[in-house]
């Protein structure tokens, strides 16, 4: 997959069938958008997505944003799964935020990507204070020489799936729903950085990794699986917040691999959550907090053992 930035120059050979969005998590809802682009554009066409950075609710008030389902990179690395070809990232900022339902148009889906066809979700809205509709985006289609589509909304048994529903879920410890809304397990992938190496000092030696910007829409500790670099899944317990236990800070993912031990700083660690143990807590004293984290490990490997470990 090739993605950019800034306008593709030159722009695609040959045209493009283009689906727009924020893409956070790439749900079913997504990738039903990924699917029907592929199915117009055939084996040899090319799909385009284009997504921003920051998201437009980040960019307007970051205060107020929802937390992020994945960061950038992830979001990419699903996108390319899903089998897209082409990922504009436009950045999103004044000129950006400024620009009408036309010159979006004109900029980005003819002149920049050439696009024959547009594929769009539900509720679906764009340029300058959301003005353009699906009804404009098809009048511009028709006389700039692309056409224009609209899906239904996706179902997970009786619910609809969207990035707002997978947060909920996920703030209910509701895994198994986000889940199906997914069509995966939920996880996290991100490279490891160093922290404070207590749980090194506690006997829980922890792979940190920085969760998307604004702490991701989890927080606690989990039963989880995680591998490193793409290798086998390994069974772990993971802490996923602002840490309260040793006096708080960023958020922050901390995983623990049972059974395990190797230098993983700077190496890719995708985490898969399994399981809510329970929710963020400070201790008295580290005795408390080793007794609980024994406590956390017993819980953790009994929930995996009922586990079925997917690919």
């Amino acid at each position: 997959m090739r993605f950019f930035r800034d306008p593709p120059t030159p722009r695609p050979e040959g045209r493009t069938v283009v689906t727009i969005g924020n893409f956070d998590g790439v749900h079913l809802g997504h990738r039903a958008l990924v699917d029907q682009c592929r199915r117009v554009a055939g084996d040899d066409g090319q799909v385009a997505v284009v997504t921003f950075e920051p998201s437009p609710r980040a960019w307007f008030d970051a205060a107020s944003a929802p937390p992020r389902l994945t960061g950038p990179a992830q979001k990419l690395a699903l996108l390319r799964a899903a089998g897209v070809d082409l990922a504009w990232v436009m950045r999103f900022n004044d000129r950006s935020a400024a620009l009408g339902a036309e010159d979006f148009v004109r900029e980005v889906l003819v002149d920049g990507l050439n696009a024959r066809h547009v594929v769009i979700g539900p509720d679906f809205r764009f340029g300058r204070g959301r003005e353009g509709d699906f009804a404009r985006l098809a009048s511009l289609g028709a006389s700039l020489g692309f056409s224009v589509e609209a899906l239904e909304p996706v179902l997970a048994g009786d619910q609809y799936v969207s990035s707002t529903a997978i947060r909920s879920a996920l703030s209910d410890h509701d895994l198994d729903l986000a889940r199906r809304c997914l069509g995966r397990r939920y996880g996290l992938c991100g490279r490891v950085v160093r922290g404070q190496r207590l749980g090194r000092k506690l006997g829980y030696p922890t792979a940190n990794v920085h969760p998307p910007r604004g702490g991701g829409a989890l927080a606690g500790i989990y039963a989880v699986h995680a591998r490193v670099d793409g290798g086998d899944w390994r069974p772990g317990v993971a802490s996923l917040g602002r840490r309260p236990a040793v006096g708080g800070g960023e958020p922050m993912l901390e995983v623990h691999l049972f059974d395990f031990d190797g230098d993983l700083y700077g190496r890719r660690l995708e985490t898969r959550f399994e399981a809510w143990i329970r929710e963020e807590r400070n201790f008295d004293d580290l005795a408390a907090l080793t007794a609980q984290m024994k406590n956390d490990e017993n819980e953790a490997r009994a929930r995996l053992a009922a586990t079925p470990l997917e690919d």
